[in-house]
């Protein structure tokens, strides 16, 4: 469970409401983060097909927020970036002889579902603009 694309993701856009009139670009996130460009430009990807972000090419290239920090909620920022459930994944190859085994991963999945959900229930009621004024 080392998945740091969430992470990733609001510092990302910590630091584009942070910079509400500058296009930033992923060279230069990237060095706030200490990461190579490369993972900044793919989690941008994520969070522009979001519409989170809008971002140009070019020498005046970069990215900024797409709308206010006010109306980003970090449910939409986990959503555009997660890969698989909070508790990460099962295991796939269970002892089908196994009183345990063979129904761990029914009682996994509803534990996953229920965690996702108070979650995501949680992140629906903070802005990226209430974790940004940290900062300021």
């Amino acid at each position: 469970m080392s998945n740091t694309r969430f992470a990733t993701a609001i510092h990302i856009l910590t630091l584009l409401d942070h910079n509400p009139e500058v296009w930033l670009t992923s060279e230069w996130i990237a060095g706030s983060i200490n990461v190579n460009p490369v993972v900044v430009r793919k989690e941008l990807g994520a969070l522009q097909e979001a519409g989170l972000v809008i971002s140009r090419k070019g020498k005046e290239g970069g990215s900024m927020l797409a709308k206010s920090s006010v109306d980003i909620s970090l449910a939409s920022v986990y959503e555009a970036v997660r890969k698989t459930e909070v508790l990460g994944r099962k295991n796939q190859h269970t002892n089908p002889r196994c009183p345990i085994g063979k129904e761990i991963n029914v009682k996994l999945t509803d534990l996953f579902q229920e965690t996702d959900r108070l979650l995501n229930h949680l992140l629906t009621t903070k802005s990226l603009h209430d974790f940004s004024e940290q900062f300021r």
